[in-house]
């Protein structure tokens, strides 16, 4: 399995990916230069993405495919764009979930309210309508 920078010709497999795994697709393509994508073979099997705001970043859409959820792509995922994180002094993560929050738990990150989030990340579209409010935010300091 190989962890790659997204590209313009992984638009589509993303959002199909996204749209296959109940995730927003709205601004996507906005930030494809901060995504990543597993590949087997010639096959996408996950991605993820991070949007920068200050010294702080929004991990999202991390999204593995069904058929590769027991071959590890999601932490892998998670641990390259933490990687980038750190290389760019990024020092908080905050992301959102309506279903993984005991695996982010496992990735080190915590919950914590939206109140204690950010001003910047809080302002961010997904905060701002595109996901849930029902959606769990958690954070992870670097």
């Amino acid at each position: 399995m190989e962890i790659r920078p997204a590209t313009v010709d992984d638009l589509a497999s993303i959002e199909t990916l996204l749209r296959q795994c109940g995730l927003p697709v709205v601004g996507v393509s906005d930030h494809l230069r901060n995504f990543v994508v597993a590949t087997e073979g010639s096959m996408m099997c996950g991605c993820g993405g991070l949007e920068h705001y200050g010294d702080a970043a929004l991990v999202r859409s991390i999204a593995v495919a069904e058929r590769a959820r027991d071959s590890g792509p999601g932490q892998r995922i998670v641990s390259r764009l933490v990687a980038e994180c750190h290389a760019l002094q990024v020092r908080s993560l905050v992301l959102l979930t309506t279903t993984a929050e005991h695996y982010f738990t496992r990735l080190g990150f915590v919950r914590v309210a939206r109140g204690d989030v950010m001003p910047l990340v809080l302002a961010s579209s997904q905060f701002q309508g595109v996901c849930p409010g029902s959606a769990v935010s958690m954070l992870r300091v670097l």
